[in-house]
């Protein structure tokens, strides 16, 4: 469908992939991964047409149509959403176009009957088109898609220029869901989502036929809906069929071999070089110097994997509190007709760690900024602990920053014992690494001021943290570095998230918040995830009725029911499982396989032969192979059979 071939792109005199190619196929659902600054934003643009490679070629299929949803930069105006969203229906509104055209020569009285039978034919033509992209439908899949990505009916026919960035983005996202596109390209389109977006898009994507490349920093979103991994590192292309769960794996493995291979190479040069340097001058070994001399010419180096620094951040000790933090009495918070939420009451417990779940819109950040005390309540009270000391983070927050101090100057501030090595450190985490730390505040983008705030909280003394939507401008080692601080905090908290990995070790409460109601879910995210279903049943009058209908069935009848549904899922699933079985017995003996190899490899005695050397790695290489085939077969099938055993459940 598309073929990369001999690309290179570079940036400051730098390459970030050089000769590289690769093939989109019909179908296919990659997840895009790499290091910051590494390319993977420009190489969805150059495949989109908005950028050109330095060298090498795109080819496309004929007629094939991208939909491409950038990172940032989206806005819309000028028309109301449901007219804007309409938009992307580009085949339909140019058949539409043409039945019209057709229409008013045919209404034309001086034309001949040959004629008039073109333009009869044309119109069946158009017709059969029109009811093959189901265009009667149109209007209602589009208001389906707004709807699942949380905007409301009252939201049609609001005008665009309305919208805050984030729906600006969720806009955008729409329209490419909407336009029937043969390949989406997709730049972190989770960044606004709430959870209720999410899983929406998720299911969305699920049944989407066309082909995916995605790059997220959202590791639940990106296992749910993608099957490949394309990895750009160290300026070249490397994939690996799974999820990213296991690419992550997968990496870990390979970068401590390559580390291995890389301390095992340097020994042996020094080594080299050491003969080289002993016997340099003796006669009696000037052929064996000369020998070492050309092996070291011919070494093809082992590149070192871009490791970080394992940083450990800890938030200073937090100054000790009351049992209750704060408490909310009878508040109401409502913006002109609009009520978000009426007599609520809600208190948060020392040691509490809590996330906010919800739709957006219901009163998320509303709420976590009437607790953090930054906006007023229009009734009730708020009451704050004994010694209760609160850091608030959201957005806007950034805004706050002085745009004269550069970004080492901002944290060096409220730093109190860290070193500039440390500081140093604590940014490079945040991605400012080198001299970025020297750039002045006021010339940071958006996302870059948010990160220096989250910095900046990482140092705050303050025993009761409250972040709003912390993690839609960090990278997935970022994230690992807050989340870990968070983890270790011995606050109180509250994470306003959709983000399902970064919230699952941390909280201990889940607080959802819709529709002005405020329910709260003792344990963590997975636990909220287990009994979300639960808590969005149908009518009671239903599940009476279900009820009834169970108790009018026999206990006899039941369990001969019960032995035929056994029955018939054995035989639909026997093979299966069989297949399964199998695939499972050669994986284990792969993984042993390789394993023995890869230990062998790192033997001095392996790497002083090279002939055993290379027909180790060869047979390393076909055992990763074939080991990486059975996995992605055995996840094919696992994922067959869940869908068969789903059926009898």
């Amino acid at each position: 469908m598309i073929d990369l071939s001999n690309i290179s792109l570079q940036f400051n005199g730098k390459y970030l992939f050089k000769d590289v190619n690769y093939k989109i196929n019909s179908g296919d659902r990659i997840s895009l991964v790499g290091a910051n600054g590494t390319g993977k934003s420009s190489l969805l643009k150059i495949i989109n047409g908005e950028f050109q490679p330095e060298s090498g070629k795109i080819f496309k299929q004929k007629d094939i149509s991208i939909g491409y949803l950038p990172q940032e930069n989206i806005t819309h105006k000028g028309k109301t959403l449901i007219e804007e969203s309409h938009l992307a229906l580009t085949d339909i509104l140019f058949l539409h176009e043409k039945e019209n055209e057709i229409t008013k020569e045919l209404s034309k009285d001086n034309i001949t009957n040959e004629k008039r039978e073109d333009l009869v034919n044309q119109l069946g033509e158009v017709h059969h088109r029109l009811e093959e992209l189901d265009s009667y439908s149109a209007t209602s899949k589009v208001e389906k898609i707004l709807l699942g990505l949380g905007f409301e009916e009252d939201d049609f026919e609001r005008m665009t220029d309305e919208f805050s960035g984030g729906w600006q983005m969720r806009i955008a996202l729409a329209k490419i869901l909407i336009s029937q596109n043969d390949i989406l390209l997709m730049d972190e389109p989770t960044n606004h989502l709430d959870l209720d977006s999410l899983e929406w898009l998720i299911s969305f994507l699920k049944s989407y036929k066309g082909a995916l490349l995605i790059v997220s920093h959202d590791k639940y979103f990106v296992n749910a809906v993608t099957k490949k991994t394309l990895e750009i590192y160290l300026g070249k292309f490397n994939t690996f069929n799974g999820d990213y769960d296991a690419y992550l794996k997968f990496k870990e493995e390979r970068d401590q071999l390559v580390a291995n291979q890389y301390l095992l190479q340097q020994k042996k040069i020094k080594e080299t070089e050491k003969f080289i340097e002993r016997f340099r001058y003796k006669a009696t070994k000037a052929k064996q110097v000369q020998s070492r001399i050309k092996q070291l010419e011919k070494i093809s180096l082992v590149e070192l994997p871009d490791f970080k620094d394992d940083i450990s951040i800890k938030f200073p000790e937090p100054p000790p509190s009351g049992i209750i933090n704060l408490e909310l009495k009878s508040i109401s918070k409502a913006y002109g007709p609009k009520v978000i939420f009426e007599n609520l009451d809600f208190q948060i417990d020392r040691g509490n760690k809590i996330a906010f779940v919800g739709p957006n819109g219901a009163g998320k950040s509303t709420l976590a900024k009437i607790i953090a005390g930054v906006i007023n309540y229009d009734h009730g009270e708020r009451i704050l602990g004994h010694n209760t000391i609160i850091s608030y983070y959201a957005q806007d927050v950034a805004d706050n920053l002085k745009a004269e101090l550069d970004i080492l100057e901002t944290i060096e501030m409220i730093s109190e014992n860290q070193t500039i090595g440390q500081l140093r450190s604590l940014l490079g985490s945040f991605l400012f690494s080198g001299d970025d730390v020297f750039k002045k505040v006021g010339i940071l983008s958006g996302g870059e001021k948010s990160r220096v705030a989250l910095a900046k909280i990482l140092l705050t003394k303050s025993n009761f943290i409250i972040l709003d939507e912390p993690t839609n401008h960090l990278d997935i080692s970022s994230k690992l570095v807050l989340q870990k601080a968070l983890r270790e905090f011995k606050g109180s908290l509250i994470l306003v998230s959709h983000d399902i990995n970064f919230l699952e070790p941390i909280v201990n409460k889940v607080v959802e918040i819709r529709k002005k109601s405020v329910k709260t879910f003792l344990g963590g995210i997975d636990y909220y995830l287990s009994k979300r279903e639960d808590y969005f049943l149908p009518e009671e009058t239903n599940l009476k009725s279900n009820q009834n209908d169970q108790e009018n069935i026999s206990r006899k009848d039941k369990k001969r029911i019960e032995a035929e549904l056994r029955k018939k899922k054995y035989e639909a699933t026997k093979d299966l499982i069989k297949k399964i079985e199998k695939l499972e017995e050669e994986i284990g003996k792969l993984e042993k396989r390789e394993k023995e190899l890869e230990n062998n490899l790192l033997e001095p005695d392996t790497f002083n032969n090279p002939v055993k050397a290379r027909e180790m790695t060869i047979e390393f290489n076909q055992v990763k192979n074939n080991l990486e085939k059975n996995i992605s077969e055995w996840g094919k099938l696992s994922e067959e059979l869940s869908v068969i055993e789903q059926k009898f459940s």
